[in-house]
């Protein structure tokens, strides 16, 4: 499977460094520039869960206040969305860069200093799957051995881009049959199966984004309707995505997640 380009979504009036970010996205991104806060927020609920945002945390604002509200509103509504500010990072603004920690931007770009076509590249894929893998690292048991977090994590930046079974492997520089043992060996599902579990806990990470539709959910991980997405939950979790999002959609199914997990580590058929 050819997995397809992140979109990569930028809010900043800086031509010069919005053009460096375009370069920068060669064949791996589909850049995107939005012109006001409203339209990127339409463009965020709309994309999958692979979107990257780089945006100027004043924008529309003269800065006097601190970040713009606007942003803190976008990080609210779509907290698993990863979001990169870029600004010119000055003495005065080292409380605004605090301000941007608590609210949940993944990293901040310093203009001038970071922002090198290297460093971007750096920043942007380490953040796949950054979100999920975030909550499965305070999910998994104490105990999980190395390996197993190790394609678990594979795993979930596999999903969050949209690959399968052999991107699995391929990013763990795996054969496919090497990568079976190693799941076997590491006390996990299949892979197939390991898949279909961090779609579905990707799924609900979303599900958990105030800002989103179940439907735009369904679209955003791969499903063609929202009865789709609905059979697959109920199939691993017992729960409509509805049910799922009034009792907490993450923390549900990730539940059901170890409970599966256990019964592997006892060598119990699931």
């Amino acid at each position: 499977m050819k997995i397809a380009a992140r979109p990569l979504l930028v809010l900043h009036g800086n031509e010069e460094f919005r053009e460096r970010v375009r370069k920068v996205a060669g064949k791996e991104y589909t850049f995107q520039s939005v012109p006001d806060w409203p339209s990127l927020e339409e463009a965020v609920r709309d994309s999958p869960p692979s979107a990257l945002v780089v945006v100027n945390p004043y924008e529309d604002s003269n800065g006097r206040a601190g970040p713009s509200p606007s942003l803190r509103s976008l990080l609210v509504e779509f907290p698993s969305t990863a979001v990169f500010a870029a600004l010119e990072v000055k003495p005065e603004r080292i409380d605004d860069l605090r301000t941007l920690g608590k609210w949940g931007v993944v990293q901040v770009i310093s203009i001038g200093h970071d922002d090198t076509p290297q460093a971007l590249v750096q920043r942007f894929r380490a953040s796949q799957g950054r979100p999920l893998k975030a909550l499965l690292e305070n999910t998994l048991p104490p105990d999980t051995p190395g390996r197993a977090r190790a394609i678990v994590d594979a795993a979930a930046e596999v999903v969050a881009v949209g690959g399968h079974g052999r991107d699995l492997a391929r990013s763990l520089q795996l054969s496919r049959r090497t990568l079976l043992r190693w799941c076997e060996r590491a006390e996990l599902p299949p892979p197939r199966k390991l898949l279909a579990w961090m779609r579905i806990l990707l799924a609900c990470e979303l599900l958990d984004d105030p800002g989103r539709t179940v439907l735009s959910v369904a679209h955003a991980c791969g499903y063609s309707s929202d009865s789709g997405l609905r059979r697959v939950t109920q199939k691993f979790v017992g729960s409509s995505p509805t049910e799922l999002r009034r009792r907490g959609a993450f923390a549900r199914a990730s539940k059901v997640f170890l409970e599966s997990l256990s019964k592997y580590r006892t060598q119990q058929p699931f």
